[in-house]
């Protein structure tokens, strides 16, 4: 659990993209990119790396629902991006507004970004 004053740690799918990663590591944000442990790593190796090191995962990729409300996986949160036709630039643009405006709300939960909405589900 993120103590107040503490800063959410991420690990940021393949998908996401160099600017996303560049942009968090920069910020001070404790990032770990799967492009740089294995990018062929399997989602449910992704998620048990985030619910070990209590790193929220940021991605593209649908099938983290699947695996989180169907298979009940533990996780440390998920970030997940509905940005089908994006190019890095609007990726990175809505990833600083969501930690800018919702730190402590994303928190161990599960987000969907679709259509300039962002759920939250706990």
């Amino acid at each position: 659990m993120v103590k107040p004053g503490e800063k959410l740690k991420f690990l940021i799918d393949v998908g996401v993209g160099k600017k996303v990663e560049n942009f968090l590591s920069a910020e001070g944000y404790d990032t770990k990119c799967i492009r740089d442990i294995n990018p062929r790593m399997a989602d449910i190796e992704i998620l048990n790396i985030a619910a070990t090191e209590n790193r929220m995962v940021v991605t593209m990729d649908k099938d983290f629902g699947e695996l989180v409300y169907n298979s009940k996986l533990s996780h440390g949160g998920v970030l997940l991006l509905r940005l089908e036709e994006a190019n890095s630039s609007r990726k990175l643009e809505i990833v600083k507004d969501i930690i800018k405006n919702f730190p402590d709300k994303i928190l161990n939960k599960f987000c969907v970004y679709k259509d300039g909405k962002l759920r939250i589900r706990g």
